[in-house]
């Protein structure tokens, strides 16, 4: 009976090995992954690198900017010789996107770029909001927006002031130039 309980138990072990070790894609991996291969770049920028001009932020919007720390940035640069490979690697994004675990907060197309803006966590506090944007003639951006007690609600906010700030794109140089 020993000898049976033992057997069941490492069956059971084994099991749970097994299935916490399975390769879903997931976005930090797809990051790690992509980092340095070609076509790409890749940047973590602290958030107070990035200087904006919050005088015409709300306290609302104030509020969702000092809960981010850091924006983890990869980006894909289209060219006439890999659209096939852009299409691929929006697949992938996409498929990763899908999972359960990201709640949509809100998408919409800017100057023929669609973007969405996902999030993880509750509908009170996120744990990370992922930025994805793509249009053919660019490629594609990526960005996770890394942070404590950030409000999906208010992020929404932030992303509307943000569109409207002016950002000071020295900033921001090196993104810049790699997408032209």
């Amino acid at each position: 009976m020993k000898r049976t309980i033992k057997h069941v138990l490492y069956t059971l072990f084994t099991a749970i090995i097994l299935v916490s070790c399975a390769s879903n894609a997931s976005l930090q991996s797809y990051f790690v992954d992509n980092q340095e291969a070609s076509n790409f770049i890749s940047q973590d920028l602290p958030l107070s690198m990035v200087k904006l001009d919050q005088t015409t932020f709300s306290e609302e919007q104030k509020e969702a900017y000092n809960s981010v720390n850091k924006l983890n940035f990869l980006g894909y640069k289209a060219n006439e010789n890999n659209a096939e490979a852009l299409k691929a690697e929006i697949k992938i994004i996409k498929a990763i996107l899908k999972d359960s675990k990201y709640k949509d907060l809100m998408e919409f197309n800017d100057k023929g770029r669609k973007i969405s803006v996902k999030y993880i966590g509750t509908d009170d506090e996120a744990d990370e909001v992922v930025v994805f944007g793509h249009a053919k003639e660019l490629g594609f951006a990526i960005v996770r927006v890394l942070g404590d007690d950030m409000s999906p609600d208010k992020m929404v906010t932030l992303i509307t002031a943000l569109q409207k700030a002016n950002v000071d794109e020295n900033q921001v140089q090196d993104i810049m130039n790699f997408f032209k």
